[in-house]
């Protein structure tokens, strides 16, 4: 079998360094954006007829309807066990309890005399949520994604997720999208799931903003939809999954490869890094991940994934930090002594989880971060999903009459910088207009 590759990171070139940093090759990017434009613009066309018709072909499943029904709400809630649906509300919970920290209280600042400045915000009116199914279905996308729709107050909630071959959606993405508050669902998956949330249909209403992971061709169809003014807005770039592991010797191999394992069954595309001022580590790490794979049942997809993997021998921790700040992973594990005092150190990470105890695993499911994270390497400008995401913020100023007095000459005088005299002339009425009234 191939296992990853093991590289002295001092001994490789700047173009050598690069080279090995590179995710897995995308598909071809023109290619996969002419045939999703082709979906999106079939879609609109054709609306629900389009949708069940590519439901047919993509998940060989002829679908009565589109919505789910209130019997399969019932029969999901019933093919659930209690340590199941305990399972489920203990993670929504958490994930509540952290994502209500974040609300904002309103700012409003006087920034000159007679000036206030103030910021409100507002949820957004309708959301469209995308719960993969693909390799495996996903309650707890569910839960990242409804839970602050909910707490946002956004109005309008719906949720898209791919059938299964016998036309029901998964039960524990159903009831966990309920619990959550969302009580639309409707079965369809991949780009057409995209353009009818963004576009609407006779069944699926159009949706201001459009939430969610998913493949190369969901991602494709967010970014199309969300270039167009009649499309949908996008939260982030959330493709295939990544991890990227720093440990010193310090760390456990048993733990490191079940980290690296975590991340290489979501699919094929997915890439898992270590970086480790440890050769030692490394080696064993390369044992453990061979013994592993060999118990886990996704082990096809295991081995596909982790031959793309890497291993990197660094020099030391600050190197290694520097290696993962360029790679800037969506998920990054610090396992090394006393791992929380490298936080300062991390600027490029979707999130991060420190220390010996802290599994990737704990923040998909249940610790309460958000696990709908920026991947091939966004994560240097964008973060993952949070309150904000949910919300617009909406800024208001007031200006009382010696407000405009005070201030008003500024704006006059930079607006003639700039050439435009109408500007000017909306406040310079105003002034008149209060030196006449001030005249004896």
């Amino acid at each position: 079998m191939t296992l990853p590759a093991l590289l002295d990171w001092s001994q490789l070139s700047a173009s050598d360094r690069l080279k090995a940093l590179q995710r897995p090759a995308q598909e071809n990017v023109d290619a996969l954006n002419a045939s999703v434009r082709q979906i999106i613009a079939d879609v609109r066309a054709r609306g629900d007829t389009a949708l069940l018709e590519y439901t047919q072909r993509f998940d060989g499943v002829d679908l009565a309807a589109l919505q789910v029904s209130d019997a399969e709400f019932t029969s999901a809630a019933a093919a659930l066990n209690e340590d199941q649906l305990a399972a489920l509300h203990r993670a929504i919970a958490n994930v509540s309890r952290f994502h209500v920290a974040q609300l904002a209280d309103p700012i409003r600042i006087e920034t000159s005399p007679g000036v206030v400045c103030e910021r409100h915000y507002r949820p957004i009116d309708s959301v469209g949520l995308y719960v993969p199914a693909g390799v495996a279905p996903l309650p707890s996308a569910a839960i990242m994604l409804a839970v602050p729709a909910r707490i946002a107050g956004c109005p309008t909630r719906i949720v898209c997720t791919p059938p299964r071959k016998d036309g029901t959606a998964d039960p524990a993405v159903l009831v966990a999208a309920r619990l959550c508050g969302v009580e639309r669902i409707f079965k369809v998956g991949g780009a057409q799931a995209i353009a009818a949330m963004a576009y609407g249909t006779h069944t699926i209403p159009k949706v201001d903003k459009v939430f969610g992971p998913g493949n190369a061709w969901v991602t494709a169809a967010k970014l199309l939809a969300a270039n167009d003014a009649d499309g949908a807005a996008l939260d982030l770039p959330a493709g295939p999954s990544e991890v990227l592991v720093i440990a010193d010797e310090s760390a456990r191999a048993e733990f490191v490869a079940a980290d690296l394992l975590a991340q290489a069954e979501h699919s094929i595309d997915a890439q898992a890094i270590l970086v480790t001022t440890s050769k030692t580590l490394a080696q064993e790490t390369l044992l453990q991940l061979e013994q592993q794979m060999q118990r886990l049942d996704r082990e096809s997809t295991l081995r596909k994934s982790i031959a793309h993997a890497r291993i990197f021998v660094v020099d030391s921790l600050d190197v290694a930090f520097d290696v993962s700040n360029s790679y800037a992973p969506e998920h990054l594990i610090v396992q090394t002594r006393n791992a929380r005092a490298w936080l300062p150190k991390i600027r490029n990470a979707g999130s991060v989880f420190l220390g010996t105890w802290t599994p990737e695993t704990m923040g998909d499911y249940c610790s309460g971060t958000n696990h709908v994270l920026p991947t091939y390497g966004f994560a240097r400008a964008y973060s993952g999903l949070s309150m904000t995401d949910f919300m617009k913020r909406i800024t208001v100023q007031e200006l009382s009459d010696e407000g405009l007095r005070d201030l008003g000459p500024t704006a006059v005088t930079i607006a003639q910088l700039e050439g435009l005299d109408a500007h000017a002339n909306a406040v310079q009425v105003r002034l008149r207009h209060l030196e006449a009234a001030a005249r004896p």
